[in-house]
């Protein structure tokens, strides 16, 4: 019988488009998945059992004492690699100790239960460009900078994802299992279904971003990334990272990109940083005030005013990494965000 790939995240947007691919490869892939719990995950389960996919329900945070740990260890048999995508995405502090839970600690369950298991000869980690490639300057990072530990200390969902990497090299090296990291920057293009990573293009298109940043992003069309994931399964060099990022754009350019991609018209409002953070803050508290969600809040603002920019030559090099032409990503995830929530 063929070797097995668990997927865990595989209902999530990379997750969607790395399952895809590894069966269009041929590949026999199991998927762990926690049940239909919404009318999202429900829709998502099903098209994977189109897909001629296996499930495998679990959780990688599961309680040791909970069923859900048992299915770990069965979703682990006959497996030889393993593709880890489970994450939770959030700018809220708040959530800081489920991404804590879901992201260092599920880690260590799932690299722990893969040691038991035995015979898995490769695992690659999903994590995010902001680990290592977000300045205050306009430069593009590669793999070598170190983790930003001072500057994203309050953004609670970068500070668990660089203790995620951390843990999954240090697991990797101690238990034997080959560990490669893909990087990926904001994941663009179709899919999205929960609008975890496509939201602020979604709040452009409602008009709700009111003013230009200072910084700068770079994106990855969410396909692009999935097939340099894949790649990574055979081509990556365990114990090394890959950044996959596509084009570096200062924020004024890449709303006015948007503008011509969707014609809705960009916001022109430039001002100075401390004031918009606090123009946020006070209007964040209002909202909150009246039990409404802010369309803005300090988290994302301060974010924006740093730059995202990436070097991903490295992943050209030893993945065939190649990012398709941006403006296809932006014309296809607003065509697709349109259709799903607009």
């Amino acid at each position: 019988m063929r070797p097995v790939i668990l997927v865990t995240g595989g209902t999530g947007f990379l997750g969607a488009h790395v399952v895809r691919a590894l069966v269009e490869r041929g590949e026999r892939v199991r998927v762990l998945t926690r049940g239909g719990g919404s009318m999202s995950d429900t829709v998502e389960i099903a098209e994977l059992r189109d897909l001629g996919v296996e499930l495998a329900q679990g959780d990688v945070v599961a309680d040791l004492d909970a069923p859900g740990a048992l299915s770990l260890e069965r979703a682990l048999d006959g497996v030889d690699r393993i593709v880890h995508l489970a994450g939770f995405v959030s700018r809220a502090p708040e959530d800081g100790q489920r991404m804590m839970r879901v992201h260092v600690d599920g880690t260590r369950r799932l690299f722990e239960a893969a040691a038991r298991a035995g015979g898995v000869k490769r695992v690659v980690l999903a994590s995010t460009s902001g680990t290592i490639a977000v300045s205050k300057e306009a430069v593009a990072l590669d793999e070598s900078a170190p983790y930003p530990i001072e500057l994203v200390g309050s953004w609670p969902y970068y500070l668990s994802k660089i203790y995620q990497e951390k843990l999954a090299f240090e697991l990797g090296a101690r238990y034997a299992l080959p560990l490669v990291v893909v990087n990926p920057s904001l994941l663009l293009g179709p899919g999205d279904t929960r609008g975890s990573s496509t939201g602020d293009v979604k709040k452009f298109l409602k008009r709700e971003i009111p003013i230009v940043p200072s910084g700068g992003v770079s994106f990855v069309d969410a396909r692009d990334a999935a097939e340099a994931t894949v790649a990574a399964l055979e081509r990556g060099r365990p114990g090394e990272r890959y950044l996959l990022g596509g084009p570096n754009w200062t924020f004024e350019e890449f709303l006015g990109r948007l503008e011509r991609a969707s014609k809705v018209r960009a916001p022109r409002l430039k001002v100075p940083d401390k004031m918009a953070r606090a123009a946020t803050t006070l209007f964040q508290h209002a909202y909150e005030a009246l039990h409404k969600e802010p369309p803005v809040d300090r988290i994302s603002v301060e974010m924006s005013q740093h730059y995202w920019w990436c070097d991903s030559s490295k992943a050209e090099r030893e993945l065939g990494f190649a990012a398709r032409d941006p403006g296809e990503t932006l014309d296809d995830t607003i065509r697709d965000l349109r259709r799903r929530f607009l």
